[in-house]
């Protein structure tokens, strides 16, 4: 299967978290499976792709022209897809995923993972989105979105829908256990009424999306 791992690209973070990230890519080829990221070679995210390529695995990068131009573009990559734009960049990325795993990361790796879990949460796919927690980087995370739970502006179906893991083979387990269920038809979130409470979030979470 194909996996696509968000994570970072900045080299102030502390170098366990690069570590982390290789260690993703070494068990992700260990498992079989393609990784798909955003074909950068710098700090975490060339880590995960140069340990998944030593490890035998098919790697597919896809980057930004602009990007690229910087010179941080993953060239090793086996498949390097260059696109005009940060949107069609997602876009490769999601639709040639089987399942996504967010690992620590910054404000890129935030927008990937909060677009895809909406994306979940409209029934745009059925595609597993899980987070690996490390070093207590998400906890604020997930206090401000049970912060809004409890709030009413979130729903408990659709915190739930995203999967945590605190371990590396625990996130993988969570990857293809959520894979193999969406390709039975297991995943997909059931339709909201129309008029109900469920019906207006999903009309407010499109609207977000659409006015990023």
């Amino acid at each position: 299967m194909n996996i696509c791992v968000y994570c970072s690209s900045s080299e102030l973070i502390d170098p366990s978290f690069v570590l982390l990230a290789a260690e993703v890519g070494a068990e992700l080829a260990r498992r079989g499976h393609t990784l798909v990221s955003g074909g950068g070679s710098v700090s975490c995210m060339g880590a995960v792709a140069r340990a998944a390529r030593a490890g035998g695995a098919h790697t597919i990068g896809v980057i930004p022209e602009a990007l690229l131009a910087m010179e941080v573009g993953d060239t090793d990559s086996d498949e390097l897809i260059v696109t005009a734009t940060m949107r069609e960049r997602k876009a490769i990325m999601d639709g040639r995923a089987d399942g996504f795993l967010a690992l620590p990361g910054g404000l890129g790796t935030l927008e990937e993972l909060f677009e895809i879990w909406v994306a979940a949460l409209l029934g745009l796919h059925d595609k597993p989105v899980v987070v690996l927690e490390s070093e207590g980087v998400f906890t604020h995370l997930r206090l401000l979105v049970d912060d809004l739970v409890g709030r009413g502006f979130v729903r408990p179906q659709a915190r739930d829908t995203l999967i945590w893991a605190t371990s590396i083979t625990e996130a993988l387990d969570f990857v293809e256990a959520g894979a193999a269920g969406a390709a039975g038809g297991s995943r997909r979130l059931p339709a909201a009424p129309a008029g109900s409470a469920e019906a207006a979030e999903a009309v407010e979470a499109a609207e977000a999306v659409e006015g990023e």
